[in-house]
């Protein structure tokens, strides 16, 4: 039988012989890991690439979405000003028309107090006819009674000029030397 000293022996020559081998593949371990690294590293750099994309694409969205505002700004200036000439137009269109109008009534004004003075004339011109006829005929106490009927007022539309050239009195220069003459 063999000495179990020669078999320690035997059985411990190949462990020494292997302890002294250097394995020629490396490190399992070691090269495990640097795959590890190695995918955490694409998958970091994956990720950077794709937040960057996500981002210049935010940043497009948000430089549209600023263009576009811009632009609705701009439109609302514009329009904002066009109306805002249109109002002072109108507001110059109203003040020409409210100086139309106040022109206008005070024509109508006058018009209407031309139309008084002529009806007031004409009535007095009336009176004027009746008391000078009654004058000339001899009617004094007509004449008077007709004088104080017509009142002191109408007196003053009588035409102070004579619109005939026959070198006779005027209406009111008649009727002044008729008043005179009866009173």
């Amino acid at each position: 039988m063999s000495n179990p000293d020669t078999e320690k022996q035997n059985q411990a020559r190949p462990q020494h012989e292997a302890d002294r081998k250097k394995p020629a593949k490396g490190n399992p371990v070691l090269f495990y890991l640097m795959i590890l690294f190695a995918a955490a590293f694409l998958l970091l750099l994956m990720s950077f690439l794709m937040q960057r994309r996500a981002n210049e694409e935010a940043i497009n969205n948000l430089q549209h979405t600023s263009d576009s505002a811009t632009q609705s700004l701009a439109n609302t200036i514009a329009q904002n000003e066009s109306l805002t000439k249109q109002v002072e137009e109108l507001q110059t269109t109203l003040s020409q028309q409210e100086e139309t109008i106040q022109e206008q009534e005070q024509s109508l004004a006058e018009l209407e107090q031309q139309v008084s003075d002529l009806t007031k004339a004409s009535q007095a011109l009336d009176w004027f006819w009746q008391i000078n006829e009654a004058y000339t005929r001899g009617r004094y106490t007509q004449a008077r009674s007709l004088i104080e009927d017509m009142g002191d007022e109408l007196p003053q539309y009588l035409p102070k000029e004579s619109v005939t050239d026959n070198g006779r009195f005027s209406p009111y220069d008649r009727y002044q030397e008729i008043y005179e003459a009866l009173y």
